[in-house]
Parts: C-alpha cells; sequence; structure tokens
C-alpha cells in the first residue's frame, strides 16, 4: 500500500470515529430532551457538544481529526409553569433540558453525511489499491 493511500485512509478513519462519538453526544442529548431535575428548583439535563482538533500524525504524515473534548451547552434552560411537578421551585417554575431535537436532529444528519462521506474515501482508496494490484500482475 502506497503511504498516500495508507495515509488517506487513516484520515478517513479518523474522520469517521469522530463523527461516531459526536452521533453518541447527539444521541444523548436526545435521550436526555425531557430529563428535569432531581430536586425542585434543580437544574435540569445541560445539552452537550463536542469539539473537533486537526492533529499531526507524525508516522503518517498527515493530519487526522480527533473529538476534542465534550462540553457543556451554556445556553439558557427553558421554563414552564408546573406547580405539581416534582423539580418545580417555590414559584412552581420548571427548567427544562437546553435541548432543541430539531437542532440535534441536524446536527445528527450532518454527522452521518460526514460519516459516509469518509467510508466513501476509505471505499475509493480501497478500490484505487485493488486496481494498482490488478496492473501489477
Amino acid at each position: 500500500m502506497t503511504d498516500s493511500l495508507k495515509a488517506a485512509m487513516f484520515v478517513s478513519a479518523s474522520g469517521m470515529r469522530a463523527q461516531g462519538f459526536r452521533l453518541k453526544i447527539v444521541a444523548q442529548n436526545i435521550a436526555n430532551v425531557a430529563s428535569t431535575a432531581d430536586s425542585p428548583g434543580g437544574d435540569p439535563f445541560r445539552r452537550k457538544v463536542t469539539r473537533f482538533e486537526n492533529v499531526l500524525d507524525r508516522e503518517l504524515n498527515a493530519r487526522i481529526v480527533k473529538a476534542e473534548k465534550v462540553f457543556e451547552d451554556r445556553s439558557e434552560f427553558g421554563i414552564k409553569h408546573d406547580p405539581k411537578h416534582p423539580a418545580a421551585d417555590e414559584k412552581g417554575i420548571v427548567k427544562l433540558p437546553n435541548v432543541n431535537t430539531l437542532v440535534e436532529m441536524m446536527d445528527m444528519r450532518e454527522a452521518q453525511r460526514s460519516y459516509e462521506a469518509n467510508l466513501s474515501m476509505i471505499e475509493t482508496s480501497k478500490s484505487m489499491m485493488s486496481r494498482t494490484i490488478g496492473l501489477l500482475r
């Protein structure tokens, strides 16, 4: 396998890993879209986001992508008035997670398409290697 094809495959694989991790974070957010606080007046689930980082892989002499860290989205919580809710404060206000299902679905779709693009790149690299081997026979 030539070094450039090997590097291309490793770069694409790192992209797939990063997008798979992103999908995991999105799934957690969607799963907790209705998770309120455990105690009255407490904070509910806070949306999580990840950031990617380009890292130089010295062995490949190529830049790969890594999911850097998971951060909490510091945007405001939603609120609703429901005095009978177990998480309601003394005024009857319940804090709701700052998760927007539409945004999460868009993030999921974007991650899925990026994952598929990286997979396509790996398949193309494999096809090029197969053709090269065929020509050498």
